[in-house]
């Protein structure tokens, strides 16, 4: 039935957000799969539809989503002519969790865990025992890491039993925090170009009888926030990593298994008020806020002592159009960071859970001034931004 034009527009319904496929079809069941299919105890395989290889590598290209993969054939024509063949031929995507983003997304990939388990859950979070915001990427301000993130990674547990493992990225990534809690585990090569990562890569591959291999290019992601996805630079980047992803599968060594995936897709988003929102400067959306957290399409909303209803309340107000809006129990019992949140991880959740639905972000301008600049983003629940491929090649 039609709502009155006098009657305010009702808030998005939270049970219509996607959720992810936690647990059968997410980015933290596919180390657990392959390790299950090298026979790594404690593992079993969560998506069904792969098969097992004596050698497996993953390469993960960031900010590389589905359905960017598949609306650029002519600059992607390799990886294009692959999505036949994901998530083990049925042609399906993977989702990469929530937020969908890098830090949450990688944790996710090399612990195996969702993230309301392995405790990164964004861009940046509110570290209960300090009360700041902890940016989970850049490892801002400083934190313990086997705190923060005490679980071990799939490439610790795989290696312990004789699985050959490796990873192989820009050596920069190397003593990275986010690296140590995430992906560490048996060798990590640093090579500079992306030549030289594929080439390694299918070397490791080829020096064990069990392999389990990780290599990574983040070029893609950087040219879209900076530039957009309709930009020049973005596809010039796309065509260079079809060419990298040719050159990898090419060499790969016999008995074994290339997946290609990625950590998010990203949204270009119109640079005017209507589309970003710019939190520092409303102050309906500011106040009672003690701390704003997560990214423009992916807020953690922190309210200070005693205003987190009201705080809900006036978010739903004037975002819930646009924004899926929850609280943090209701986000939690929604699934939206997996099935169980551990204890320690409950609080570094927002007391409210803002995903985008529409083409909008939230901003801020004065505190986030790079971040506010992007013109590419990610984070929401949207399938634009949670989809990523499983491209699959064999030997």
């Amino acid at each position: 039935m039609a709502q009155p034009a006098w009657q305010d527009p009702e808030p998005l319904a939270l049970d219509t957000a996607p959720v992810p496929e936690y647990g059968s079809g997410s980015l933290a069941d596919l180390l657990p799969t392959l390790a299950a299919c090298l026979e790594v105890p404690g593992f079993a395989a969560a998506i069904p539809e792969l098969t097992p290889a004596d050698r497996n590598c993953v390469f993960l290209i960031d900010g590389l989503g589905w359905e960017q993969i598949k609306a650029h054939p002519d600059e992607a024509p390799f990886l294009h002519s692959l999505l036949p063949t994901s998530r083990g031929g049925t042609g399906r995507p993977l989702t990469a969790g929530f937020p969908s983003t890098t830090a949450t997304s990688l944790a996710s990939v090399g612990t195996g865990l969702p993230p309301g388990e392995h405790g990164l859950p964004g861009y940046t979070a509110r570290n209960p025992q300090t009360g700041e915001l902890m940016n989970q990427l850049r490892w801002k301000p400083w934190t313990e890491p086997k705190a923060w993130q005490p679980y071990p990674t799939v490439f610790q547990l795989a290696d312990a039993v004789g699985v050959h493992t490796a990873q192989v990225s820009a050596p920069m990534f190397e003593q990275t925090p986010l690296t140590k809690i995430a992906l560490s585990g048996g060798s990590f090569l640093g090579r500079l170009s992306g030549e030289d990562r594929m080439d390694v890569a299918a070397q490791r591959l080829a020096a064990g009888d069990r392999s389990l291999v990780y290599t990574y290019y983040s070029e893609v992601d950087g040219k879209g926030h900076r530039f957009g996805t309709d930009s020049d630079a973005w596809r010039g980047q796309l065509m260079y990593v079809d060419g990298l992803a040719r050159r990898l599968a090419e060499q790969l060594p016999p008995r074994s298994a290339l997946y290609i995936t990625a950590d998010h897709g990203m949204i270009d988003i119109p640079f005017d008020e209507q589309s970003r929102i710019d939190f520092d400067e409303d102050w309906e959306l500011s106040a009672g806020v003690a701390l704003l957290g997560g990214e423009g399409r992916a807020r953690h909303v922190y309210a200070v002592p005693g205003a987190q209803a009201d705080v809900l309340a006036v978010w739903r107000e004037v975002l819930g159009e646009q924004f899926w809006i929850a609280s943090r129990d209701e986000a939690i019992a929604a699934g939206w960071f997996g099935p169980t949140v551990d204890e320690r991880v409950y609080g570094r959740i927002g007391d409210v859970v803002a995903a985008a639905h529409d083409d909008v972000i939230i901003t801020a301008s004065v505190n986030e001034p790079h971040e506010s600049a992007m013109a590419g983003v990610h984070g929401s629940l949207t399938p634009v931004e949670q989809l990523v491929p499983l491209l699959e090649v064999r030997s």
